[in-house]
C-alpha cells in the first residue's frame, strides 16, 4: 500500500507540473510577441520571467528555462506535453524530451519526433539519465540526424564553477572543465606554488594546493609559507588578503563609548553569562557566505583592510549619489539584490532610490540593492511596484497585484544587528512615468539569438550527416 500511495504521489505530481507549466506557457503567450520590445535589454520575456520567478520562489534564470520548457511542450512536442498533463510521464522524461529535440526546426519533422516519442515513451520504464538520452536519441537520429545534441558536447560546454551560494565554513566548491593543455600546466603550477614552501608548514600538499589558486588569482606566482617563522625566505605574503575588506559592523551610540571589559585574574571564577543574542564568530561575506573567526583573524594577519561600518546620519544627502559611507551602509544591509528570488551580489547592483530622486531622499530608508535587469524592469516596464520600509524590508508588487516581500540578507546572516533606519516622511508629488525612456537594446533579438545557436550547433553534425547520406558502394 504504501509503494502504491508513493506511485499514486507520483502520477498526480506529474500532473500538477503539467498544469504548471501550461499556466506558464499561457502566461507567456499572453505578454510576450511585442515586436519593438524584443529589442530591448530587458524585453518581454525578462518581464514575463520576472513576475514567474517570484511566485515559483526561484532565479530568474531557472524562472526563463521553465518557461522554455513550457512552450516547447505546448507548441513543439504538444502529444508529449498532453502526456505529461495526464500523469503518464514524468517531469523528468519531458525535460529531456525538450532539451534532446530542440535543434530539430522543421514543423513536419518535429510532429512525427513527438508522434514517435510519445507512442514509445510509455513503455520504456526507469531508465537512467544516460539510457533516457539515448532512447531519445534513437528517433531523433531517424528523422533529423543533424540535430542530435551529442557532438563535441564535452568541449562546447565547459565550464568553471565557483560554488559561492554553498559555502560552508569558509570554504568554497571549485569544479569545472579546462583545456587539456590548460590543465596540464595549472596542476604543474600548483605543484610547484605547493613544494615553495619551507618543510615546517602545517597545510598538507592539498591545502597547499587549494591556497595556490587564491595567490594565482591574486596575481602572485608564489604561495606564502604558513610555518609562522618571521625569518623564513618563503613567508611573505602572496596577495591574498590584499583584495578583502572586512567590514565592522559598529553601532553609532557603542563606537567609542564603552570600555573593554577587564582581563580575567588568576583564582576569579567563571563569571555569569548575562542573557544577550548569540553572536556567531564570523563575517558575513558578498556572497552569502560567513567567514569562520579563525580564518577572519589570519586574513586580517595577512593585510585584509578593516574598516568600520557606521549607521548613516538621520538627515539625507544632500545629492543623488550616496556619499562612500551611505553606500557601503546599503550594500552591507541588503548583501544580494532585493528583488525576488535574486541572489546577485550586492557589489555588482545598482543602488536604487526606491523613490526616483528628487521626490524620495538619498537615505538609507530609500536605497536598495538591485541588480541590472530587474533595475530595468522596475524602471522601464509598467506595473512593478516596491515599498521599503525603515528596518529594510521591501513589499514589491507585481503587474498582477500579487505582494512578495524581500527582506535584507544582513538579517538572516547577521540577526543581532540593528539596521532600521529614519521612518521618512510621504513624497510630494509624484515622479513622471519613464516608461520606454532610453532603454538598452541588444545586438540580436532573443529570437535571432537562439535561431543562430541552433544553426551553430547544427552545423558540428554536417560532416556526420554529410557520411551518412553517401550512397553505398556496388
Amino acid at each position: 500500500m504504501v509503494v502504491t500511495a508513493i506511485r499514486d504521489g507520483a502520477r498526480q505530481a506529474a500532473q500538477g507540473e503539467g498544469l504548471r507549466l501550461a499556466a506558464i506557457a499561457e502566461l507567456v503567450r499572453r505578454r510576450c510577441g511585442d515586436e519593438e520590445r524584443a529589442w530591448w535589454a530587458c524585453d518581454d520575456w525578462d518581464a514575463v520571467a520576472a513576475e514567474v520567478s517570484a511566485e515559483l520562489g526561484v532565479t530568474h534564470g531557472r524562472a526563463s528555462a521553465q518557461m522554455h520548457l513550457a512552450l516547447s511542450l505546448r507548441d513543439r512536442v504538444p502529444q508529449v506535453g498532453a502526456l505529461l498533463l495526464a500523469g503518464v510521464l514524468s517531469y523528468r522524461m519531458c525535460a529531456a524530451i525538450v532539451s534532446r529535440t530542440d535543434l530539430i526546426g522543421d514543423p513536419q519533422t518535429l510532429a512525427l519526433v513527438d508522434a514517435a516519442l510519445a507512442e514509445h515513451a510509455v513503455s520504456w520504464g526507469p531508465l537512467s539519465d544516460l539510457k533516457l538520452q539515448r532512447a531519445i536519441d534513437v528517433w531523433v537520429d531517424e528523422f533529423d540526424p543533424g540535430a542530435l545534441r551529442r557532438t563535441q558536447s564535452r568541449l562546447r560546454d565547459r565550464d568553471v564553477v565557483v560554488d559561492v551560494g554553498n559555502a560552508r565554513d569558509g570554504v568554497v566548491e571549485l569544479r569545472g572543465e579546462l583545456l587539456i593543455t590548460d590543465g596540464i600546466a595549472l596542476d604543474r603550477r600548483l605543484a610547484v606554488m605547493a613544494h615553495g614552501v619551507c618543510e615546517d608548514d602545517p597545510r598538507t600538499i592539498g591545502e597547499r594546493r587549494s591556497d595556490a589558486i587564491g595567490a594565482i588569482n591574486a596575481g602572485s606566482d608564489r604561495l606564502a609559507c604558513n610555518c609562522g617563522n618571521p625569518e623564513c625566505p618563503a613567508a611573505e605574503p602572496d596577495g591574498r588578503a590584499a583584495s578583502v575588506v572586512v567590514h565592522v559592523v559598529a553601532e553609532a551610540d557603542v563606537m567609542g563609548t564603552v570600555a573593554d571589559p577587564p582581563m580575567p585574574t588568576e583564582g576569579a571564577g567563571t563569571p555569569t553569562e548575562s542573557p544577550g543574542p548569540h553572536t556567531a564568530g564570523g563575517v558575513v561575506t558578498g556572497h552569502r557566505g560567513v567567514v569562520p573567526a579563525p580564518l577572519l583573524a589570519q586574513l586580517i594577519t595577512a593585510g585584509a583592510k578593516v574598516r568600520v561600518l557606521r549607521r548613516p546620519d538621520e538627515e539625507p544627502e544632500p545629492g543623488y549619489r550616496p556619499s562612500t559611507a551611505l553606500d557601503e551602509f546599503v550594500r552591507m544591509r541588503d548583501i544580494t539584490c532585493r528583488f525576488p528570488n535574486c541572489d546577485m551580489p550586492a557589489e555588482f547592483c545598482d543602488v536604487d532610490h526606491t523613490i526616483p530622486w528628487p521626490w524620495g531622499p538619498t537615505h538609507a530608508s530609500n536605497l536598495a540593492c538591485i541588480c541590472r535587469k530587474h533595475h530595468l524592469l522596475k524602471t522601464f516596464w509598467a506595473g512593478w511596484r516596491d515599498k521599503q520600509h525603515p528596518d529594510g524590508s521591501i513589499v514589491w508588487t507585481s503587474p498582477t497585484g500579487h505582494t512578495y516581500l524581500t527582506q535584507p540578507g544582513s538579517r538572516l546572516l547577521i540577526p543581532q544587528w540593528n539596521v532600521t533606519t529614519a521612518t521618512l516622511p510621504a513624497p510630494v508629488g509624484q515622479p513622471p512615468p519613464t516608461i520606454g525612456i532610453m532603454m538598452p537594446t541588444r545586438r540580436r533579438t532573443r529570437a535571432a539569438q537562439r535561431a543562430y545557436r541552433i544553426a551553430a550547433e547544427r552545423k558540428l553534425n554536417d560532416a556526420r550527416v554529410a557520411q551518412r547520406n553517401r550512397p553505398p558502394p556496388f
